[in-house]
């Protein structure tokens, strides 16, 4: 567990490392978030090549990256859940359920975003 009296650099340090690490797990153990940052390479340079403006570019790249983001927050609560055991309980699986819910309405979110901006 982490000191929680360091600060300065030396937290913002350990915050970055702790990220990494997360970032790794995420790409070694979840299928789903490499075929999303697969999906980001492909669509990042596209964005940036047909939005239009500053706020086009960063809609459809940011449409995209919250897909990561929500995917990495949905890793986390799944691998909670399975933290405590292969048992099927309501809750856990509620908790999973809403997890997945939050990733899709991300991918709807960024089909709009991409189907408003570009047609």
């Amino acid at each position: 567990m982490a000191n929680k009296n360091v600060g300065g650099i030396k937290r913002i340090l350990n915050a970055y490392k702790y990220s990494i690490a997360g970032f790794h797990a995420a790409w070694s153990n979840e299928a789903s978030f490499r075929q999303e940052v697969f999906m980001f390479v492909i669509l990042a340079p596209i964005g940036l090549w047909l939005g239009e403006s500053a706020v086009e570019k960063a809609l459809l790249l940011s449409s995209v990256l919250l897909v990561l983001i929500v995917e990495l927050v949905n890793s986390a609560i799944e691998a909670v859940v399975d933290r405590f055991g292969d048992e099927w309980h309501e809750l856990s699986g509620r908790a999973k359920d809403i997890g997945s819910a939050a990733v899709l309405l991300c991918l709807a979110n960024m089909v709009l975003v991409w189907l408003l901006l570009l047609l």
